[in-house]
């Protein structure tokens, strides 16, 4: 049995959960320890069914909780080497949680084989990752990215669900308060993804076999949970899909994540 949920994704703090019957791991720890740990009570997942974190990047709005959440579970983190060599030199790698420098090649934890692939962001090195589940299914989870490479498609295609960025709308962006040079920054290639982007990716995934989507990582400035899901809707919706026949749809919420999808 698989299961999945995001329980913070925004651009103020990011962590999901995946697991299966051997326990699950984390992506991510952007919020608090206190916020997390209440997170995974409220939903009834275990605290000791976590087996690791793995880490997309070092920006602060995936480690924040990092180092308090890693050391009062007990539990391993894997990242890439350039990630950890971040997480070290600021401090939130101090030694008091076990760090483990991860290749894009399969690992094992919690009895799912994990592969991470690489994503291009202004980041030291970032990694998205691919989870096979004990019974067969497979997930992804991808954000923080400016653009969809050759890669990233690669590694997500025909997986069952997808949680994917759908960062902002460009209208909004572009005719927001933010300054130019963020502009230019998250309308780069190392940047985010935004709505059109997300729903042509999804529109491709759809055809390649995915049938659960997950919208991730929305600006609170530059976007809104309609907007980023009527834009994958209709791009789907496109190709011939059916919401709630040929594929679900859903907005990661930003917190108060409500239940654990089995998937």
């Amino acid at each position: 049995m698989s299961r999945f949920c995001p329980l913070f994704s925004s651009s103020s703090g990011n962590s999901i959960y995946i697991g299966g019957s051997g326990g699950g791991v984390l992506v991510d720890a952007g919020v608090s320890a206190r916020q997390l740990t209440q997170a995974l009570d409220r939903l009834r997942i275990e605290r000791n069914s976590i087996r690791a974190i793995l880490v997309t990047h070092e920006h602060s709005d995936h480690v924040k909780g990092l180092r308090v959440t890693a050391g009062r579970l007990g539990i391993p983190v894997f990242t890439s080497h350039g990630t950890a060599e971040k997480l070290r030199g600021s401090g939130v790698a101090d030694g008091s949680f076990l760090l483990n420098e991860i290749a894009c090649v399969p690992f094992e934890a919690a009895g799912m084989r994990i592969t991470p692939f690489h994503i291009s962001h202004d980041c030291a090195e970032g990694f998205g990752y691919t989870f096979e589940l004990p019974d067969s299914r497979r997930a992804a989870v991808v954000t923080d990215l400016g653009e969809m490479t050759p890669e990233v498609l690669a590694a997500v295609s025909g997986c069952d669900l997808v949680l994917i960025e759908s960062n902002h709308d460009y209208g909004m962006l572009r005719s927001g308060t933010y300054p130019l040079y963020l502009k230019q920054r998250i309308l780069s290639k190392f940047g985010h993804l935004s709505n059109e982007v997300c729903a042509r990716t999804a529109a491709e995934l759809m055809r390649s076999g995915t049938t659960r989507f997950f919208l991730g990582h929305l600006s609170r400035q530059n976007n809104t949970p309609a907007l980023a899901r009527g834009e994958t809707l209709r791009a789907l919706q496109a190709c011939g899909g059916q919401e709630n026949r040929d594929f679900m749809l859903e907005v990661a919420p930003e917190c108060d994540a409500q239940r654990v999808l089995i998937f």
